[in-house]
């Protein structure tokens, strides 16, 4: 393991073996429920809730494969940590065509990412369904654990077993068909609801030559406070949005769609976008609250996944973001698992100033490492912060699979790297603040690790302050699948 404290050291070797990182992509069948027990050092007394994390747990159905991990099924973890100790669960969200294919054992729907049902282009000739996989995020708001993918209606789980409820349409926030993001964004003061927490978040719909960006803004109940749809010229392809006290900001990449091949059963609908690197990334920067228009500011982004954060100061908007060079694609005969990680320009993070008087932007590079997945502490999200934490590459240069967690300090540019390399292939950190703490990275990170020395996954609980080593690791019995995102609840829903 190791402590970085001068990032300009170099390493030109590789830190992984492709071989050892393909093997955290295989499917987990298995439901498990047990008490974790094989753990190294110790859990802190004082962290106490559940982790929840969502990501493809199913990549073949019967031995056919996904073409793309985004298409494959959603599967909750659960890890609970009671009195120093801590609990695993994880469930398959039962989305209707799930327990379709399940029973049928057979791929019959196909993925937006390319995958295809068997049989062929004329097997797919104008099956355009979209099959609802849950397998983004997963949040615990308004008393409902909600299962998220952005395409579609949240599926409600039990979140003291993980048992699917069934589609939920929040009380009658959302209509039958009406997606909910994946990337909801909890304001912790919103300012026009007197400093009470709300959650954020949206729905993207293409219509002929615009695209709808619905926002919904809920209180901690789950009741509707605030909803407004607006109109944007183009095909809209976002996965994520920022947030600041008075803007909701998306980052309308420079992509075009052309459905033929999908409608012709070719290809997925994802691999129908083609990715425009002459043009400019809009930044659609549209109020909170009120009827005032929508500020476009072209942008030098490439191709932005996620957002780290936002904030509003001396006037200014700030948006931190991962940054890509273009839209990376696999093409209908190439294996997602075959990635030649050299040839691929990183993601890297970078800060975009916005002046709102001259419709101005400014841009600088924040990490050059190729880091994804960024976390922070949750008080400060849509707020001037100090620390970001984010999942990184072990060499400070190049492209490679995430194996090590950075911290970075945004005011003194110092950085600390706990890297797992070279058998280990980490998650998304995510921050738990310690109670009653004072400073801002006074906590706990928590992520997956995938140790392909064992062919099992690893929590790992490193202190925020100092990454130098882990302060405790708890071994699983099995692997996790790669995920995408997750959160952190103070609630417990089974006792150990």
């Amino acid at each position: 393991m190791q402590l970085e404290t001068n990032p300009s050291s170099k390493n030109a070797s590789l830190s992984y073996d492709l071989d050892q990182w393909q093997k955290g992509y295989r499917s987990l069948k298995q439901e498990y429920d047990y008490a974790i027990n094989e753990i190294e050092g110790q859990i802190p007394p004082e962290l106490e809730g559940t982790l929840f994390r969502n990501g493809p747990g199913l990549l073949d159905i019967n031995g056919q494969q996904i073409h793309h991990p985004f298409d494959g099924d959603g599967m909750i973890s659960a890890i609970t940590f009671q009195n120093g100790q801590a609990h695993y669960r994880n469930r398959f969200v039962r989305t209707q065509a799930f327990l379709e294919e399940q029973q049928a054992g057979k791929i019959l729907y196909r993925g937006v990412f390319g995958t295809q049902k068997p049989g062929g282009w004329l097997a797919n000739f104008m099956d355009l369904r979209l099959k609802n996989i849950a397998n983004t995020q997963v949040i615990y708001w308004g008393g409902k654990l909600l299962a998220l993918w952005e395409a579609a209606e949240p599926y409600r789980l039990d979140p003291a077993t993980l048992e699917t409820i069934g589609l939920d349409y929040l009380d009658g926030i959302l209509e039958p068909g009406e997606a909910f993001g994946a990337h909801p964004i909890v304001d912790p003061a919103c300012q026009f609801d007197q400093g009470a927490p709300c959650l954020v978040n949206f729905s993207i719909k293409p219509k002929g030559l615009s695209t709808t960006i619905t926002l919904y803004e809920l209180d901690p109940a789950g009741k509707l406070l605030r909803k407004q749809m607006r109109s944007v010229p183009g095909f809209a392809f976002i996965h994520d949005f920022a947030l600041t006290p008075n803007y909701c900001i998306f980052f309308q990449n420079p992509v075009d769609f052309n459905p033929i091949p999908f409608v012709m059963g070719l290809r997925g609908a994802g691999q129908c976008l083609e990715f425009k690197g002459d043009r400019p990334t809009q930044a659609l920067i549209i109020p909170r609250q009120g009827s005032a228009p929508i500020r476009t500011i072209p942008i030098q982004a490439g191709f932005v996944f996620h957002h780290a954060n936002a904030f509003e100061q001396d006037g200014d908007l700030f948006v931190d973001s991962i940054c890509y060079d273009a839209l990376p694609s696999i093409e209908p005969d190439e294996d997602y698992r075959q990635v030649k990680f050299a040839e691929l320009a990183p993601g890297q993070l970078w800060r975009f100033q916005f002046n709102l008087q001259s419709n101005s932007v400014t841009r600088q590079l924040i990490e050059s490492r190729c880091c994804e997945f960024p976390s922070l502490h949750p008080d400060r999200t849509a707020r001037p912060y100090r620390y970001a934490y984010i999942g990184a590459a072990h060499n400070p240069t190049g492209n490679a699979p995430l194996q090590a967690i950075l911290k970075i300090d945004l005011t003194t540019g110092e950085r600390q790297l706990w890297s797992a390399a070279p058998t280990g292939f980490v998650g998304e950190p995510v921050f738990v603040p310690r109670p009653n703490s004072l400073s801002e990275d006074d906590g706990w990170l928590l992520t997956l690790v995938f140790d392909a020395k064992r062919e099992r996954s690893q929590i790992v609980i490193l202190d925020a302050q100092n990454l130098a080593q882990p302060l405790a690791r708890l071994h699983l019995k099995h692997h996790v699948p790669y995920g995408l995102h997750g959160t952190f609840t103070p609630e417990c829903f089974i006792r150990i």
